[in-house]
This record gives C-alpha cells, structure tokens and sequence, in this order.
C-alpha cells in the first residue's frame, strides 16, 4: 500500500508537472500572438489616421467654402490627430520589442505628442459643441462670434492651454530601467502617489469635465430646437443646422465610446489592480483608434466632407443625389442676385470633371 501511495504521488507529480507544461505552451504562444497582432493593429490605425486626416486637412485648406468657422475647429482636431498618428510607429516598434529603443529624449517628445492630442482632442470637442450652442440657440450673436478668425484665436487658446495642461508629462517623462535590464519609456514621479495624482488630473481635465460640460451644450441645443421647431423661418434654417450638429455628436459619442475605457482602465489599475497587459493595450489601442475614425465620420455624415475626398480623389461619378455644399454665410452677404438659368449654367461649369485619367477644376459655386 505504501508503494502504491508512492506511485500514485509520483504519477500526480508527473500530471502535474505536464499541466504546467501545458500551460506555460499556451500562454508563450498567446504572446508570441499578441506581440504580432498588436503592432499590426497600430499599423492600421496608423495609416488609416494619417491618410484621413490629410485628406480633412487637405480639402479645408483648399477649398474656400470649407473655411467656416466649424470646420476651422475640425481642422485643428485633424492636425492634432494627424501628428499623433506620426508618433503611433514608435509605440508600435515598442509594443513589438518590449522595450524603448529610442532614447530619452524621444521619450519625451513621443509622450508629449500623446498628451497634447489627448487634451486637445477633448478641448476641440468641447469648443465645438460650444460653436453649436451659439448657432442654434444663440443665431444673431453667431454672426459676430462665428467667424474663421475667431476660431483660429480659439484655436492657437486650445494649443496653449494643452501645452500647459501637459507639463507634468514635459517634465518627469523619460527612460526608465526595468527589472529584466530592458529600458521603458514611462513617467519618473517624485513621489508614488504622483501616480495616482496625475492619473486623476488626467480623468477630470482630459474627460469628465469637458464631457459634463460638451452634454449641457446639447442639452440646452435640444431644449432649444423643440421650442422654436415650428417658428416661422426656422424650418428653412433648421435642415442645415441639424446636419451639423449631428455630425459633432457623432464625433463625441465615438470619443467617449473610444475613450471611456482607458480612462476607466486605468483608474482600475490606480486603486485596485493592474489588469491583463493584452487587456490594457486593446483598451490603449482602442484609444488611439480616435484619431483615425474621425474623418470617417466626416466622410459619411457630412454631404461637404464627402463631395470634397471625392473631387480630391476624382469619384465625381459618385456624388448623384447629393446636394452642393451650400455657404449660408456668403448667401446672406452676396449683393449681386443671380438669374435662375444663368445660376443653373454656372454650376453646371463648375464642375470637377476627369477625363482620361486628370482631373481639372472649376470654380465652385454657391
């Protein structure tokens, strides 16, 4: 009996040393998966950020009618992300070696890049509801408040206070020894309860505040739009503001859709316990997707958004059913009164046509 005991030990020891075995197998081969399916989704994210916010960059830039007040606010989101988005390749090689090959000094810069598109992503949003607000519940004071100029003043406002809201990162990010003798590029805190503290900064400034308050907007936009839905003259008003105002809800919901779980995420990790790295990174990446999925709601939502990536990559054949984009702005300001047939025949050669592979433009119309 004795000697069987002993078999019967030596057998579960075997069995067991074999689970173990087993276990460490499945778990080297889920990171030997992770740390290829993770670079690849930052290559994703990266190109498709980088190409789209281009494209937004680009056709505001170009296009005179683009140049509202609006999408002078949707120009400075794109630039923000666009510059994220060169910062997205070290973050991928990194996630890929497991270690910071870069050096300290790009370190730095890498994480700055991250605050400020972080900080002024949310504060371009932020302004942008405010810019809706002023449309449709305030309309007589938008004419003087609602105009490019402002918003480019806004818009330099917007850069200083990321930049100051981000000196914790300038100052103590920066190359960090790990316990297996590789280097991170992490934060070096004072204190360990910098941590903790910053990570709280981060949530109220980069998320809570700015969504309380981007939804009050909204609110008050709602209120306003039945009170006044079936006033004379607004009915004419109200289909272009409402396309409008949608597309920058779409935008923040998919914000905070993006956002909400990092932020949560790392408040878990603060206050009760790392979770999964593969779980954190997703949640990471799913962050970073932000910047990428912006022009895409652009290009779906927005009838001018959609006619302009259109002209620029010559898919005019597409553009049946949709509408001319229209400056209200320039309507109401324009003195000179155009004929109905010469109108017609002016935009009929305003056209962008393609033949033979080039693409030639005209004037736009109204």
């Amino acid at each position: 009996n004795a000697m069987m005991g002993t078999l019967n030990e030596s057998d579960d020891q075997l069995l067991g040393t074999e689970l173990l075995l087993n276990s460490s197998n499945f778990e080297g081969e889920e990171h030997d998966a992770s740390k290829y399916v993770i670079p690849s989704i930052y290559a994703i994210v990266c190109c498709v950020g980088l190409v789209g916010n281009a494209m937004v960059i680009y056709v505001i830039l170009k296009y005179a009618k683009m140049k509202t007040a609006t999408n002078i606010y949707i120009l400075n989101l794109a630039i923000a992300d666009e510059l994220f988005m060169l910062s997205v390749p070290f973050l991928a090689t990194s996630a890929a070696l497991e270690h910071w090959p870069f050096g300290s000094l790009m370190c730095r810069l890498v994480l700055s890049v991250d605050g400020i598109n972080m900080f002024t992503s949310i504060f371009c949003l932020t302004v942008l509801s405010v810019d809706r607000y002023i449309a449709v519940v305030h309309p007589i004071k938008a004419a003087r408040y609602r105009r490019p100029t402002v918003a480019k003043m806004i818009n330099i406002c917007v850069w200083v206070l990321s930049l100051i809201v981000i000196l914790p990162i300038i100052i103590f990010a920066d190359t960090v020894p790990s316990a297996d003798g590789r280097v991170d590029c992490n934060f070096l805190w004072p204190e360990p309860s910098w941590s903790e503290a910053f990570v709280v900064y981060a949530f109220l400034l980069g998320f809570l505040i700015p969504v309380v308050a981007i939804c009050l907007c909204y609110c008050m936009i709602v209120i306003k739009m039945r009170a006044v839905a079936l006033k004379a003259g607004w009915l004419q008003r109200r289909k272009s503001e409402k396309k409008i105002t949608r597309m920058v809800m779409l935008v923040v919901t998919v914000f905070v859709l993006c956002w909400m779980p990092f932020y949560i995420i790392q408040l878990v990790t603060v206050f009760f316990y790392p979770p999964d790295p593969t779980i954190t990174q997703l949640f990471v990446i799913l962050s970073y997707a932000n910047s990428g999925a912006n022009p895409i709601l652009y290009g779906f939502v927005s009838d001018n958004f959609k006619r302009s990536f259109q002209r620029i990559m010559c898919l005019r054949w597409l553009e049946s059913g949709l509408e001319e984009p229209v400056d209200y702005c320039a309507i109401a300001l324009k003195s000179k009164v155009c004929n109905p047939k010469e109108f017609q025949q002016d935009c009929l050669g305003s056209e962008m046509v393609c033949r033979n592979g080039t693409c030639t433009t005209r004037t736009t119309t109204l």
